[in-house]
């Protein structure tokens, strides 16, 4: 989702999901729209409040009345958590810029939500719902694949439009169908659909079958996908052991997806396979999630590692939760990204007993090998990008500088913000205490537009406040409270890690993000993987392994994220 999805259109976002999705909870909600849970129950109490939904545990229902415009969707998948999984996953695959193809199934139409937060993205589809949601979306360029009209009016069939198939390189194509067998691959009964879905994945460099767990060993009439033909199978967690077993002596990677837990598989394993747990700080934050998706395509490409996945949520108690898992699970390491220092020791002690080394992530544990953020040294840049920023527009005065710190980090990560207020210092001299307003970031942007918010509400004659970060959550959640008080023009603000949400809006003109010190986790992944094998095969390796840095700017943003 942009920054500049302002409130009213999130709402109406989530009223079209609730429509689509009967029984979607607000974590998924959260998920789709790149937000916080926090954001997505106050946008629920509004809605509530204008009559339009009905709160109930977990989430919200639409009422009778609330039909928002071209609301004309209904997928068969509807309320369908599993396929919701399945969807989810899926379309993490998808980049910024790719052309994808979706064939007309619902466990492909489940997928549109989440594909929102994508930019310069072509859709290649033969399915008629599709479009009506995706081509809303001004980045988007969507692709109808003409024919005849299937007599349920959902989509179309035959060969009439494969001619246009030709002209187009399509880098992933998501196919489902009525079953899969292990000697047919994905099989569907409509002859008609069979053929047209074999022509489109003919223009595809890479292939992905999506199938519930219930339909595996169901024959069909025909094959839509075979073996050789799919590079990877998702399923959802109901799939048994023995089915596990035998998708693993196939050509094809296998994810399997539960609720808070992934894990993928490469294709033909061997004896010397590595089981690898990672425990993910948050899936609402960009920043997070960017991790994940590294660490995944490095394990995709290390055919001998076995990839378990799990979502901290940003809890301490749910990071003890996920290590029993792991545990259970048999992982032979553990790479640990959790944002409560103090729950290190107790983490720590759970894989010591179980014989599993541990990477920590950006958050220090001892006994655990550190990666991640040289902490003073990326501070320090965004420093001094500040002062010299506010040396230049605002002739070296200011009235305020805000400091959205995380408490509950620990001391590492709490040198990133000594490393800024030293480098704002070195170009414009010490910060009296009583100038200095230092917040709680929540680790949020939530509850850094909060905060930031009521600070503002304070400080209501100041014209000049400069705004240090400890990520980009906290930057992000500065600059819409500033927006919301319309008094964006007189802050100055600097983050910390340069995500995708960031880098969006550091194209912006006139931005009052002026920069953000790139920790690139889009990167993390190969680095922790190696780190991980060097580890697993007991090799010599340093107690920490830090990132490069550099701040990134308007100036120098397409040098190092090229549009």
């Amino acid at each position: 989702m942009s920054i500049r999805m302002i409130a009213f259109e999130r709402r109406q976002q989530i009223l079209r999901l609730l429509h689509q999705y009967p029984g979607v909870r607000v974590s998924e909600l959260a998920k789709m729209l790149h937000v916080t849970e926090t954001t997505v129950r106050t946008d629920l109490t509004f809605l509530q409040e204008e009559g339009k939904v009905r709160r109930v545990r977990g989430g919200a229902v639409p009422v009778a009345t609330a039909s928002p415009a071209n609301n004309s969707l209904h997928f068969s998948a509807q309320g369908d958590i599993f396929a919701r999984w399945i969807a989810n996953r899926a379309a993490d695959l998808v980049e910024d810029g790719d052309t994808i193809l979706l064939d007309a199934a619902p466990l492909t139409r489940a997928m549109t939500p989440y594909l929102q937060t994508r930019r310069r993205l072509t859709v290649v589809t033969n399915d008629l719902e599709i479009p009506r949601q995706l081509a809303q979306h001004d980045s988007f360029a969507v692709i109808l694949i003409g024919g005849l009209v299937r007599s349920d009016g959902g989509a179309t069939s035959g060969l009439l439009g494969a001619a246009l198939l030709h002209d187009l390189h399509i880098r992933l194509a998501f196919v489902s169908g009525a079953g899969f067998t292990m000697d047919m691959g994905l099989v569907d009964n409509d002859l008609e659909k069979a053929h047209l879905t074999r022509a489109m994945l003919d223009a595809a460099d890479e292939v992905i079958a999506l199938i519930e767990a219930p339909q595996l060993g169901r024959k069909g009439l025909t094959s839509v996908a075979p073996i050789e033909r799919i590079h990877r199978l998702f399923v959802d967690s109901r799939i048994s052991a023995e089915q596990i077993e035998q998708l693993r002596h196939l050509p094809l990677d296998l994810t399997i997806c539960g609720e808070n837990t992934v894990v993928n598989l490469s294709g033909q394993h061997t004896e010397s396979t590595f089981k690898i747990g990672f425990a993910n700080l948050s899936e609402e934050l960009p920043f997070a999630v960017d991790v994940r998706r590294s660490l995944e395509r490095a394990a995709r490409r290390h055919r001998n590692v076995e990839l378990v996945l799990a979502d901290n949520q940003l809890s301490g108690e749910r990071a003890l939760q996920v290590a029993d898992n792991f545990i259970a699970k048999g992982v032979q390491l553990v790479i640990e990204y959790q944002i409560d220092a103090n729950m290190g020791a107790a983490l720590m002690n759970k894989f010591r007993r179980a014989g599993i080394p541990v990477i920590a992530v950006d958050i220090p544990m001892v006994g655990a090998t550190f990666f991640g953020v040289d902490n003073y040294y990326s501070g320090h840049l965004a420093g001094v990008a500040l002062g010299k920023w506010v040396q230049h527009h605002w002739q070296g005065r200011f009235d305020y500088l805000i400091v959205l710190e995380e408490p509950r980090a620990g001391s590492l990560p709490r040198a990133r913000i000594e490393g800024q207020i030293h480098g704002f210092e070195e170009i414009l001299g010490p910060v009296p205490d009583e100038r200095k307003v230092v917040l709680n970031s929540g680790n949020t942007s939530a509850v850094s537009e909060a905060e930031t918010y009521q600070a503002l509400l304070r400080m209501p004659e100041a014209r000049r406040i400069a705004v240090i970060c400890f990520n980009d959550d906290a930057a992000i959640g500065a600059l819409r409270a500033a927006r919301r008080l319309n008094r964006e023009h007189d802050l100055a603000i600097v983050g910390q890690g340069a995500d995708r949400v960031v880098r969006e809006e550091l194209r912006r003109r006139n931005t009052r993000i002026i920069g953000s010190t790139a920790f690139m986790p889009e990167r993390y992944g190969e680095k922790l993987m190696e780190l991980a094998l060097h580890i697993l095969r007991g090799e010599s390796t340093p107690p920490a392994v830090y990132m490069d840095h550099v701040f990134i700017d308007h100036k120098n943003i397409n040098v190092y994220y090229p549009e």
